[in-house]
């Protein structure tokens, strides 16, 4: 019997070492895959970002490109460069650059001179008679650069403005008749809009972040959180190494790095090559902040750690206490269940868009009570050739497309759970009456959907217009995931959703 009661022992201890080391081995994959994967969505995170911002510096510098070309063309412009001693003409174009001026935000200045540079009308009417290039080389210079540029703008960055001192947006354009230039027009605008429009965005999950942007040209700080750096060489050498690579000819890809602050602290820099101008755009952030979701998870693993530690030792009581073993590895039992529950349970989610997912919803519809007064609506949006999508403008643009997909529909369907039953396919469950008034609610929060979504989706590689197949079903009992079946069927019948047009079904009514 000792020997028996020596052998169940030993077994038992056996078994207990390979639990742990089994878990042991999968608490290091798993802390490793965890920190892996949250530090990359983190990064990718500020890419998009950095992306999205650069986009609107693009953005602001057209605008002001597509304001000077208008300007350009006035008849009241044209006519007074080719009457430049006319004071009637004079007239008519002074009122009207004044009154062009009103209309264009943050404008510092709007003028037109002569193909010598002598300002004929401008915002300010005191600048009326300067020559603006009195050294032949400098107005050389100029008036081949607006040559160069034929009937486009010549755009010469982001400046101090010898006037005011301030940031500019300065650009010029050669006015064309017959052939032959017969003035020029400049503008100024003020990049405080500029930088109010990015701070005015808030960055999810990146509160303390802040925005830098290079010349690529002299390594010199466009703009930066500190206002003393403005048109101060960089300091940091991984920046001072990007311009070079990027004057180099480089097609300076986005990426990020590290560096210390002048705080002493770390931080993480995405960065945003941008070619048309030669500017590099940078969003900073405390590394702390940027990797707080890792920080979070692998202390979490590690408290876990520490609580298999604190099973070993009660199994080490356990050992000296056979009486007690049972009792022990009954209770250690229903722990472990209750952990792989946990576990399963964070697995019902889908990781790149947050939606629940199929084997979530099979689970839920197996729990939806009959309501004999009310029913669900079940819509249902699949994205037409998606792996078109992927293939042609790649799985970044297709990811992005998921993602303001999911956004749209949770913005619409507020009383709705969103599941991502495919890889390119989402269904809404809504509780609701049994009533033409509900089902009007519903049809109408699908169209508004639909608008939604058929608006061009902002992705890394541009703008992508995608097309949906739409379906909606109602049902009020035995409700399982085979209704996913129904709603596609409908949708492959009819192809892709017409605006207005939504495909009904009633299931109570069908079978």
């Amino acid at each position: 019997m000792a020997k028996k009661g020596t052998s169940q022992k030993s077994t038992v201890n056996r078994v207990l070492i390979l639990q742990i080391v089994v878990m042991l081995i999968l608490l290091v994959i798993t802390t490793a895959f965890v920190s892996y994967t949250t530090r990359k969505n983190a990064l990718d995170h500020m890419a998009t970002i950095t992306e999205e911002r650069a986009q609107i510096v693009s953005n602001y510098v057209a605008n002001a490109e597509k304001t000077l070309t208008a300007y350009s063309r006035a008849a009241q412009i044209t006519d007074l460069m080719l009457h430049p001693n006319d004071p009637d003409y004079f007239a008519v174009a002074q009122e009207y650059t004044e009154n062009f001026s009103r209309d264009v935000p943050f404008l510092e200045g709007i003028y037109a001179s002569t193909w010598d540079t002598k300002v004929l009308t401008h915002t300010n009417s005191k600048i009326v008679g300067m020559v603006t290039r009195q050294d032949e080389g400098p107005r050389t210079a100029l008036q081949q650069a607006m040559i160069d540029a034929g009937n486009g703008v010549y755009d010469t960055g982001i400046i101090l403005s010898p006037a005011s001192g301030k940031q500019i947006v300065s650009m010029y354009k050669a006015v064309w008749a017959d052939g032959q230039p017969i003035g020029l027009v400049g503008i100024g605008i003020f990049t405080d809009g500029l930088i109010a429009d990015l701070h005015n965005l808030a960055n999810r999950d990146l509160s303390n972040s802040y925005y830098s942007m290079v010349n690529v040209n002299d390594d010199t700080y466009i703009f930066h959180r500190n206002d003393y750096m403005i048109s101060q060489v960089a300091e940091d050498e991984t920046v001072k190494t990007l311009c070079a690579r990027a004057r180099g000819g480089e097609d300076l890809q986005p990426g990020n790095f590290e560096f210390r602050g002048t705080d002493g602290d770390s931080y993480i820099a995405s960065y945003s090559y941008m070619k048309d101008h030669n500017w590099i755009l940078m969003i900073n952030d405390n590394k702390g902040e940027v990797y707080r979701v890792a920080y979070l998870m692998r202390m979490f693993l590690m408290l876990f750690g520490l609580l298999m530690l604190g099973m070993i030792i009660v199994f080490s009581v356990i050992n000296k206490k056979q009486e007690q073993i049972n009792q022990k590895l009954s209770s250690q039992v229903v722990k472990t269940e209750k952990t792989k529950q946990s576990l399963t349970t964070a697995m019902f989610k889908d990781l790149l868009t947050e939606a629940n997912n199929r084997v979530s919803f099979s689970m839920d519809a197996a729990k939806l009570e009959k309501r004999p007064e009310g029913c669900y609506y079940f819509v249902f949006f699949d994205i037409s050739g998606f792996s078109l999508i992927n293939s042609t403008y790649g799985n970044d643009a297709g990811d992005q497309v998921l993602l303001s997909t999911v956004t749209a529909l949770r913005k619409v369907f507020v009383n709705g759970t969103i599941y991502r039953t495919g890889s390119d396919e989402f269904l809404i469950v809504i509780p609701s009456d049994d009533t033409t008034n509900a089902y009007n609610e519903v049809i109408n929060s699908v169209n508004t959907a639909h608008a939604i979504l058929l608006t061009p989706h902002d992705t890394p590689a541009g703008q992508v217009t995608a097309e949906y197949k739409i379906a909606v079903a109602k049902k009020s009992e035995n409700i399982n995931a085979s209704i996913i079946s129904s709603l596609k069927d409908l949708t492959n019948r009819n192809g892709d959703a017409v605006f207005g047009q939504v495909q009904y079904v009633d299931l109570d009514q069908a079978f």
